[in-house]
């Protein structure tokens, strides 16, 4: 690219920049300052704002930039990622969403200390938390890296470093300032532009191809190099049974995953009743859907126009799929239009990136604060505001999730939300279902179920190809692999549902049925919620 079109691209990039700073200093001003501003937004927002939050919460750099080069590369294959994020919006409707809300006030640990001894249950339910929140992160540093890389002309690792570094110190900037509410209205607007970018490539692809969906997918095929192969299952996962065992895998943490999510959970809390959760949950389906339908036809779209050989060529992982379709669509590189909607595009993905490290950040340091801070803190010590720790924790975390982002800059957006879905699914979804809906279910049998899920999900992607053990790992030159799947969800899930099973059921522990029918009854009717 020139130095005027890169110019382009980067005003674009500050642009959005200035308008979400502007809107965060904006929400700064109005703030009072408590901790159901800072970590709900005051409960104020309506079901249709929340909902648009929700789907820009969930359509990530993942969704954006890594399902669409997965597919690039690998058709079918690619589709179970789309398949997976959008049927688990289902268990969320029918299974979480209104009552969360009734049971919790800021985060997961909430909703299961209602019945159980608070200190150990918020120390196990902060710590997965925290977990699962870094290794979301990280997907999104690294799709921030790639874009950059590409916006720049090349692949230099310091430009790669500095987006990393940059992002971060946004994320820490827009959560320390803002909180919810404008970390809410920063996820509304890069909806909205997220939504729009993808309707207008949708278009453009479709008109390419004169809205003919048949010659679309065979020219797809025909550029992969894989023949009719690229439209049928096993391109990516059904070469051997690992590779299918891993397949099912991946699918059980897509869909149990997002129940699992603490900044999904999260936005339960800044509407004012269960009713509109759930009606939130209503409108966040409807967009996410949209989206991903939309992202089938750019995924193949791109194999059919810009061919996986230079997708690849890019960025080996695929997260370059819909910038370069762009830059195509407008008429090539070197042509304005071209220019034009690449910056635009990626401009789009760099504002998807920024909102969604905000929500994440904000929901794990919400858990610093109000479960492990307020959990940990020696007895007799000086008090400390639960917001501003959590403003000192958004720093931390953003610290974390640079370093390990630099560490993974070459492995697919898209496979490490995948990661973390299945820590999700196997620490934080068994503990949630057995705390609304078991009778029996005792501290023990939830401290079991969280760390059950955890280090078994932890352990197991340390021992997997994605670490080591393989050209395409962390560490190439290290070989710990003993665990052969990429995804450990197969396993670790069921290990969570049966810890909790196993530690409820050895407890001497008498399960407090006074308690338990309050938080049945609260998590049904909404009587006493905050």
């Amino acid at each position: 690219m020139t130095g005027e079109h890169q110019t382009l691209a980067l005003l674009l990039f500050s642009a959005f920049v200035a308008v979400t700073l502007a809107i965060t200093t904006w929400v700064s001003r109005k703030r009072r300052g408590s901790a159901e501003e800072f970590y709900a937004g005051g409960r104020l927002f309506s079901p249709m704002e929340n909902g648009f939050a929700l789907a820009g919460d969930y359509m990530s750099a993942a969704s954006f930039l890594g399902v669409t080069g997965l597919i690039a590369l690998f058709g079918y294959d690619g589709l179970l990622y789309v398949v997976g994020f959008l049927v688990a919006w289902l268990v969320v409707l029918f299974l979480v969403a209104e009552l969360v809300r009734n049971c919790g006030r800021f985060t997961l640990a909430d909703v299961v200390a209602a019945r159980m001894r608070e200190r150990p249950v918020r120390i196990a339910a902060g710590t997965s938390s925290v977990t699962v929140s870094v290794l979301y992160l990280v997907a999104q540093m690294v799709g921030a890296g790639s874009l950059v890389a590409l916006l720049l002309g090349g692949t230099s690792e310091a430009a790669r470093a500095w987006t990393v570094i940059g992002v971060g110190a946004l994320m820490v900037i827009y959560v320390s300032l803002g909180g919810m509410r404008a970390t809410t209205w920063i996820q509304i607007v890069k909806a909205v532009l997220l939504l729009g970018g993808t309707i207008a490539l949708t278009v453009l692809v479709l008109m390419r191809f004169h809205g003919d969906l048949d010659r679309l997918l065979i020219t797809a095929a025909e550029r992969s190099g894989h023949g009719e192969a690229f439209l049928a299952p096993g391109l990516k996962y059904g070469g051997d049974w690992t590779a299918r065992f891993d397949f099912i895998s991946l699918g059980l943490a897509l869909v149990l995953g997002t129940a699992g999510l603490p900044h999904i959970l999260s936005r339960f809390y800044t509407v004012p009743t269960a009713r509109a959760a759930r009606r939130s949950v209503v409108w966040a389906v409807g967009l996410i859907g949209g989206f991903y339908l939309m992202t089938i036809v750019l995924g193949f779209g791109a194999a059919a126009i810009v061919g996986p050989a230079a997708v690849r060529g890019s960025n080996a992982a695929g997260n370059t799929a819909v910038p370069l379709l762009a830059l195509d669509l407008g008429g090539g590189a070197g042509s304005t239009g071209g220019t034009v909607l690449f910056a635009i595009v990626a401009a789009v993905a760099f504002a998807t990136i920024l909102a969604v490290v905000a929500g994440i950040t904000l929901a794990s340091s919400a858990s610093v604060a109000h479960d492990l801070y307020a959990s940990l803190r020696r007895p007799g010590a000086k008090p400390r505001s639960e917001v501003a720790v959590a403003r000192v924790a958004a720093v931390g975390v953003g610290l974390v999730a640079i370093a390990l982002g630099l560490l993974a800059r070459d492995l697919n957006v898209a496979f490490l939300v995948g990661l973390a879905f299945a820590v999700a699914a196997s620490a934080n979804l068994p503990v949630l279902l057995y705390s609304l809906f078991w009778r029996g279910f005792t501290t023990r049998g939830a401290v079991w179920a969280v760390y059950g899920g955890l280090v078994p999900a932890v352990v197991l992607v340390v021992l997997s190809p994605v670490v080591s053990g393989s050209p395409d790992s962390l560490f190439p030159a290290v070989d710990l692999q003993c665990f052969p799947l990429q995804n450990p969800g197969l396993v670790s899930i069921p290990l969570g549902f049966l810890a909790g099973w196993l530690g409820t059921v050895t407890s001497a522990e008498v399960p407090d049925e006074a308690r338990h029918a309050e938080t049945e009854v609260r998590s049904l009717t909404g009587a006493g919620a905050a």
